[in-house]
């Protein structure tokens, strides 16, 4: 075949193409021009909506008027009522008529607390009456207004009427812009208020006086504090600073809802005292103080400790830490930290539920030699005295000084530094070695009986050489 044939043929299947291409391609519809009013301008929007079900809405619909309008809280509500699927569904089956109302009845007009009452998840049953209360499933311009009463979608009647100088009516709102959108499939009139429906009003009533109602503990059982095990009895007015009635001990008990009310005391507007606020800034003082990073760490990291301090601290209990430095923490052995609440059980030892400063416990090793003082670890106390002119905690090879004094006080906590770690008599003893049976010492029994052995032969050995008559070369017989 020549090179002309051959192009011939290109050129008619390429024609054959086009023209089914053309035949193949929907004809598209001739949009009626939109009516007189606010939204003549929407016409020209060429998309159309697509709903759920794939039926499309025309873009001439005017529930895309409505969305497209000036009235965008209306629109508003209408997505959050998740209302789009029904009213393209009722305007697809007829004509509708759309009582909208202006952007200030809904902004700044409408009551502060119906607007929150209609926003909750809740209410969304209320949003959706009110708003299908506005929609008429009937087509109802301004020059056939009738002056009667209609079914809404909602399912309740609105009061249509009409005045002598030709004024119209929407139950008591007044029509302000009748006819303010015309489409083939609906008309929307602007009117000056929202309209409320009774029975979302009756349901607003109701929430509103079941909130107004206040909770009345019962009085007739009686109440057992779970930490005494004893009756309740009504506690006396606290005073603003005073201690708190129950003991430390008792405030450690596990267990947010039996904890004690917080006492009153100064630094925010309640009048309780921050004790996580405070266990902070102490804890922020120990890391940039230096020196002591081992301990925050497992006042944070490895323990709930810092927490526990901070609700103490809330409650109104005061805190004397003596804290041991990162050289003396470095020396605890694996075995006494690797068991279950060690750290808890070592640094509640070093807990007293006083507030004690350098000065006061140097005051009071040098009046009363020795003192005593509770820890957080019942029943064990640790033992003050005087040496070397500074405090000195604890007895023996275990003991510690005081010598970085006064790391943090601020009238609730109170942060002393001290070079070795404090553990009580019963920790002591397995932490020391254990020796092998080899270096075991002799029983003193036993040595008693080898000695008296060995004296007996010894004085037999020198009486038979005397009586041989020969001299002892022994330095023992000598």
């Amino acid at each position: 075949m020549g090179a002309p044939a051959y192009g011939a043929v290109l050129l008619l299947a390429l024609a054959l193409a086009v023209a089914a291409a053309e035949t193949a391609r929907p004809e598209q519809p001739t949009l009626p021009a939109a009516g007189g009013g606010a939204g003549g301008g929407d016409g020209a929007v060429t998309a159309s909506v697509v709903n759920a079900s794939g039926a499309g809405v025309n873009s001439n619909s005017v529930l895309v008027a409505l969305l497209d309008s000036h009235y965008t809280e209306l629109a508003e509500l209408v997505e959050k009522a998740l209302l789009l699927q029904t009213l393209e569904d009722a305007v697809g089956r007829h004509n509708v008529t759309i009582f909208a109302p202006r952007n200030e009845a809904l902004e700044r007009d409408l009551d502060p607390e119906f607007k929150r009452f209609l926003l909750e998840p809740r209410n969304l049953r209320s949003l959706q009456t009110l708003l299908l209360f506005h929609v008429l499933p009937a087509r109802h311009p301004a020059g056939s207004w009738p002056a009667a009463s209609h079914p809404t979608l909602s399912g309740e009647d609105v009061e249509l009427a009409a005045g002598a100088n030709g004024s119209m009516r929407v139950a008591h709102a007044a029509v302000t812009r009748p006819d303010a959108v015309l489409r083939p499939d609906g008309v929307i009139h602007g009117i000056e208020r929202l309209l409320v429906p009774r029975s979302v009003q009756e349901d607003f009533n109701r929430r509103r006086s079941l909130a107004a109602i206040s909770a009345v503990l019962p009085t007739g059982a009686p109440e057992v504090d779970p930490r005494t095990h004893r009756l309740k009895k009504p506690a006396p007015p606290v005073l603003p600073g005073a201690p708190p009635v129950l003991p430390v001990w008792d405030a450690m008990a596990p267990g947010p809802s039996i904890a004690p009310a917080p006492a009153p005391g100064p630094g925010n507007g309640k009048h309780h005292f921050d004790g996580h606020s405070q266990v902070k800034d102490f804890i922020q003082t120990l890391v940039l103080y230096g020196g002591y990073n081992e301990l925050a760490d497992i006042l944070v990291n490895l323990t709930s400790l810092a927490t526990e301090m901070g609700r103490l601290v809330s409650e109104g209990y005061v805190l004397t830490v003596l804290a041991p430095n990162d050289e003396a923490m470095a020396r605890l052995t694996t075995d006494q930290l690797s068991e279950p609440g060690s750290p808890e059980n070592i640094l509640y030892y070093h807990m007293i539920p006083e507030y004690q400063t350098e000065e006061s416990m140097y005051n009071a090793v040098r009046r009363f030699g020795k003192v005593r003082y509770d820890t957080l670890r019942l029943p064990h106390k640790v033992v003050a005295r005087e040496a070397d002119g500074s405090v000195k905690f604890g007895q023996g090879e275990g003991s510690a000084y005081l010598f970085d004094p006064d790391i943090y006080t601020d009238g609730r906590i109170s942060v002393q530094g001290i070079d070795a770690v404090l553990l009580p008599e019963d920790d002591k003893k397995p932490a020391t070695p254990v020796s092998t049976p080899e270096r075991k010492a002799p029983a003193v029994t036993g040595s008693r009986k080898s000695k008296l052995r060995r004296g007996k032969l010894l004085e037999a050995t020198c009486r038979m050489a005397g009586v041989l008559g020969q001299r002892s070369r022994l330095a023992s017989c000598q």
